[in-house]
This record gives C-alpha cells, structure tokens and sequence, in this order.
C-alpha cells in the first residue's frame, strides 16, 4: 500500500494521511470567502498543517452541487499565489484540486506534489499529458455527471460495481498512457452524482474497493448527507459524523482521508490504527 508523489515513496500500509482542505473560493457550500486572500489562505494552510493534516488541497473552482463554472484566468488567479506562498513556508504536502490542464500545469510549476482531479483526467483533454509528464501523485475520483447537475437524479443500477469499474477503466486508461500505477490513488466520490442510500451503500462496503490495489481517498467532511442522516441541518451540526466516517472508513482500509478539521479526524484515525494494531 504505497504511493509515488514527486518520486518520494509514502508508505500507507499502517499510518494513513489526513488531507486538509483549502478553498480560496467564494462559494464553497462551507467556507467559500473565507480564505480569498494570499495571506490569509497561506495562514489556514499552515494551520492546517499544525493540526496534523500532511496535504493541503488547494482549489479555486467549487464543485459543490449546483456551483458555477470558473473560467481558466480566474481560477488560476486565485490558486496559484496561494501554493507559490506555500510552498516557500513549508514543505508539506500540496495538492492542486483542478479539472483543467492548464491549472494543474502552473499549479505543479509552483510547488504543488499531486493533482486532484474530480473528473478522473477526463474533464480536459491536455490532462493526461499534464499528468504523465510531470511526477506528481494523482487522485482519479469517481462522480456522476458534472457538479452543476451531478444531483438531479443520480441513478445506479450497482452502485458499488459501477463505481469500482469506473475506478478499475480508468486506472489501466493512465497506466497504458504511461502514468506508473504507483502515483495513482482512487476516490470513490462521495456526494459526487450519489444519493443518500449510494453514499451509504458506498461507504458500508468500502473493503470491496481493496481490489483495486490503489490507496483510497474518502471526502465526506461536513457534506450535507451526513446532517440528513444525523438530523443535522446546519453544517456544524455535521462534524462528529464526519469524524465518526473518518474512523470507519480506516477501518474499512481507506488510507486517506480529505477533511476541513484535521485535529480531530487525526485523533480518531491514529486511534483507529492502533486499535488495527
């Protein structure tokens, strides 16, 4: 269970990584204008890192449901000072959350170690060449649709089968463009063209996705699917579930886990782990 970002091999067979999240955008469905600044996106970053989150993802472009598209000069605007600034402060993992080729290009030119791409390096047609001539880890995430639409009517006949064979195509697709297996992590998209009953049923059976010999990125934090489940209906009412996935999930074999609170989901993960032995 090991994972190549930038030539550096992780070893995630026993200790699993937290990934932090940083929007420098204005409509985030939890923290959108907060962080629009250089300096004070840098400033969370770094707490972040103090936290115990290993990755800062970095995104300029929202992927929340029903969240308006960004355009390349826009989005570029507003992640590349923040990772550029980050990287000359620390050494901590960066991760550029983007589905354009040209964003993940400069992000990587700027420090970033890994590209996040929501649509699997499909979203952009230059992607796959970003990808494979760079060293750079990379996250293939399963979703339904695209983000403005993804939860108008999700619709399954197998959820987890067609997730895992989504996952499964699109792994061998980077390694006969020659992007080595070992760089690769899957997500299995999490609110991303799912219901509640597919996120569930997702979740539940997370084990099953251990076929796929990758890593396995999780993201649920405060997503409203968990308020739904819990009868939380404002997003600080989604926090200790959001905790409480953390843990299964590493139970389960997940290995990285995407989160805006990084002490707490840290604390269940590590405590997971030496419960696992």
């Amino acid at each position: 269970m090991k994972w190549t970002v930038n030539q550096q091999e992780i070893d995630l067979s026993c200790r699993g990584m937290i990934m932090g999240i940083l929007n420098v955008t204005p409509d985030s469905f939890s923290d959108g204008g907060q962080f629009l600044d250089t300096a004070t996106a840098v400033k969370h970053a770094l707490s972040l890192e103090a936290q115990g989150a290993q990755i800062i993802d970095i995104g300029g472009e929202s992927t929340r449901p029903g969240a308006l598209a960004v355009d390349e000069e826009e989005e570029l605007r507003r992640v590349v000072p923040v990772i550029r600034a980050l990287r000359e402060c620390s050494q901590v993992l960066i991760s550029i959350d983007t589905s354009k080729a040209a964003v993940a290009a400069q992000a990587l030119q700027a420090g970033a170690d890994i590209i996040n791409d929501v649509t699997a390096l499909t979203g952009d047609p230059a992607m796959m060449q970003v990808a494979r001539s760079s060293q750079a880890g990379i996250v293939l995430m399963h979703m339904q649709g695209e983000p403005r639409t993804m939860q108008v009517s999700p619709h399954y006949q197998d959820v987890e089968a067609e997730v895992t064979r989504f996952l499964a195509d699109h792994i061998q697709t980077c390694v006969d463009s020659g992007i080595a297996r070992e760089r690769l992590v899957v997500d299995p998209g999490i609110g991303f063209g799912k219901t509640l009953a597919h996120n569930a049923t997702l979740l539940k059976n997370l084990g099953n996705l251990s076929a796929l010999d990758r890593p396995l990125l999780i993201g649920v934090s405060r997503k409203s699917f968990l308020g739904r489940l819990t009868g939380g209906e404002k997003v600080e009412d989604r926090f200790w579930s959001g905790v409480a996935v953390t843990s299964l999930g590493r139970e389960k074999g997940a290995r990285i886990f995407r989160v805006h609170d990084p002490k707490p989901h840290d604390d269940a993960l590590r405590m997971t782990e030496a419960i696992l032995g």
